[in-house]
C-alpha cells in the first residue's frame, strides 16, 4: 500500500514540532503519526497500534473507510464549499435522513463544524427561545471550548482565563460508583441526589433558568453513564422550571453506544424527547461536522423571530455529503445492532480482567464506549493515574491505543472506544493486550495464583 508519508525524517519533524507548534492543553504523542487505515494508525518508525478512541472518538466506522474516500473525492472536485446562504443536495438529504431517524419532535437541523460549537449554537436557541440566560450543566460535563459551551461545563478548564459566562450553574454528577448518596442497602441513590441538586440550583437561581444540557454518557468525565431513569427525572425537572432539555450526543450517538440516539435506550426513559439535541464526532466520521436537532416549534420562533449563527461553514456541501453517506451505512449495516452486540462482548471481557486485577475498580460503558476505572485501593477508591499511565505505555508498546483520562478527579480513567466496525477478532486481540499489560505492569494488583499466571502467560502470548 502506497502511503502519503512513507519517508519521513521524524527527527526533524519532531524538531520542527518543538520549534512551531503551540501546545494546547495535552503533551503530544511522542512519534509522528504518518498512516491510518481502517482501525490502524501507524508511526514515522512503524509502529502500529490498534486506534481504541477512533481518533478523538469520532471515526465511527473507521479511518479511510472507501464509501467516505470517494464521497469526499466527488465533493472535494464538484461541491465543496458554498456562500452561507445557499443549500445544497447533500445538506438536504442530510436533514431529511438525521430526522427521519430521530424521535418524532426532533424535526429540523442545521449543521456546523464541531461539537463545541453545535453546543454554543443549541445554547443560544435556548436562550433566544426562552428569553431567559441561566443555563445548567453536570458536574463532570465536557462540551466545548467556545464561550457559552465552555461555561456549561466543569470536567475541566475553568480557571486561569478570567471570568467564565454568567448565568451558568452546575448539578452533582450522576457517578454510581463514586457518589455519596446512598439508600440503606448501599446501592445508588441518584434520584435524591438529583432532587437534592435541583433544590441547591432553584436557591441560587436569579429566576432566569433556560436550559439543562447533559451528555447521555459523560465521556470526559470518566464514561460516566446516566441511571435508567435519569433522563425522564431531569425532563420532569426541566418542565416545571418552564427550562429546555439539551442532549449533546457528540460520543454517543449514530451507534456508538448501540443505539442511534443514546437518550432513547432505556425503558424508564422512554417517550423522553429532548427539545434540542446536538451532534458531532461521529457524524463526521474524522471530517468536522457537527449538528443542532430541534423542535418545529423551536424551529419556527427561531425563523420568525430572527435567531442568528451565522457562520462560514454552515450546512457546508462537503462534510454535510460525508456525514450522510455515514448515516447511510449505520443504517444500512445496522451497525447499531452490531455496537450493541460487541459491546455486551466487550464488557464481559473487562469484566473478567476486573475479577483478575485488583487495580481495575470500576467497568461501565455501553455498546462501543466503555470506562475501565484505575484504583489502587478497591476499598477507598483512591485513584492510581500513576498505574493507568504505565499500563497504558506497556499496551501502545504491544500495539493498543487507548486514552487514560488522568484528571486527578478521577484518578485514571481509560476510554475504549473502537471504532463500531471492529471485528470479534480484533476486540479479542485488543482485550489480550490488555492482559498482558496488566500482567507485566507492576502495581496491577493480580488476584489468581502462580500457577495460574504461568498457565495464562502462555495463552495470552499465544493470543498475542
Amino acid at each position: 500500500m502506497t502511503r502519503l508519508y512513507d519517508t519521513v525524517d521524524a527527527n526533524q519533524l519532531q524538531s520542527d514540532a518543538d520549534e512551531h507548534l503551540l501546545h494546547y492543553g495535552t503533551a503530544f504523542h511522542p512519534e509522528i503519526i504518518t498512516s491510518t487505515h481502517g482501525i490502524f494508525i501507524e508511526t514515522a518508525s512503524g509502529h502500529r497500534m490498534m486506534d481504541f478512541t477512533s481518533g478523538q472518538m469520532s471515526t465511527l466506522i473507521g479511518h479511510g473507510h472507501p464509501e467516505v474516500v470517494q464521497t469526499i473525492n466527488d465533493h472535494a472536485r464538484h461541491l465543496d464549499h458554498l456562500f452561507s446562504g445557499m443549500i445544497s443536495p447533500p445538506v438536504i438529504n442530510l436533514a431529511k435522513r438525521l430526522t427521519g431517524a430521530a424521535p418524532a419532535g426532533l424535526d429540523k437541523a442545521f449543521f456546523l463544524s464541531t461539537g463545541g460549537e453545535s453546543n454554543e449554537a443549541a445554547i443560544r436557541l435556548a436562550k433566544f427561545f426562552t428569553g431567559k440566560f441561566e443555563i445548567v450543566g453536570l458536574a463532570a460535563s465536557w462540551h466545548g471550548m467556545t464561550g457559552a459551551s465552555l461555561g456549561a461545563q466543569y470536567h475541566a478548564g475553568r480557571s486561569g482565563y478570567g471570568p467564565n459566562m454568567i448565568g451558568n450553574l452546575a448539578l452533582p454528577t450522576p457517578n454510581a460508583y463514586r457518589s455519596i448518596f446512598r439508600h440503606a442497602d448501599g446501592s445508588y441513590d441518584w434520584k435524591t441526589e438529583l432532587d437534592y441538586g435541583f433544590d441547591l440550583l432553584d436557591k441560587q437561581s436569579c429566576g432566569s433558568l433556560a436550559a439543562l444540557i447533559v451528555e447521555p454518557v459523560l465521556s470526559s468525565g470518566g464514561m460516566l453513564v446516566l441511571p435508567p431513569g435519569y433522563l425522564k427525572a431531569l425532563k420532569k425537572h426541566c418542565e416545571a422550571r418552564r427550562m429546555l432539555l439539551i442532549v449533546d450526543e457528540a460520543q454517543t450517538a449514530l451507534g456508538r453506544a448501540g443505539d442511534m440516539f443514546a437518550f432513547t435506550h432505556h425503558p424508564e426513559d422512554e417517550g423522553v424527547v429532548p427539545d434540542i439535541v446536538t451532534l458531532s464526532k461521529t457524524l463526521g466520521n474524522g471530517i468536522p461536522l457537527s449538528a443542532v436537532l430541534t423542535s418545529n416549534r423551536i424551529a419556527q420562533h427561531a425563523k420568525e423571530n430572527g435567531f442568528l449563527f451565522y457562520t462560514t461553514h454552515i450546512n457546508d456541501p462537503l462534510p454535510a455529503a460525508v456525514g450522510d453517506k455515514v448515516l447511510e451505512i449505520v443504517i444500512r449495516d445496522d451497525l447499531c445492532a452490531r455496537s450493541k452486540r460487541l459491546g455486551i462482548k466487550l464488557q464481559a471481557g473487562l469484566k473478567q480482567l476486573q475479577s483478575r486485577y485488583g487495580c481495575i475498580g470500576d467497568v461501565r460503558g455501553r455498546g462501543l464506549m466503555a470506562g475501565c476505572e484505575i484504583v489502587s485501593d478497591r476499598k477507598t477508591k483512591a485513584g492510581a493515574p500513576e498505574v493507568g499511565k504505565a499500563v497504558s505505555d506497556k499496551m501502545v508498546e504491544l500495539g493498543l491505543w487507548a486514552q487514560l483520562a488522568t484528571m486527578a478527579s478521577f484518578g485514571g480513567v481509560f476510554r475504549l472506544a473502537p471504532p463500531i466496525t471492529v471485528t470479534e477478532e480484533q476486540l479479542d486481540h485488543a482485550l489480550a493486550i490488555m492482559e498482558e499489560a496488566l500482567r507485566v505492569t507492576p502495581g496491577t494488583m493480580p488476584l489468581y495464583d502462580s500457577e495460574d499466571t504461568s498457565r495464562h502467560k502462555n495463552i495470552v502470548e499465544a493470543r498475542l
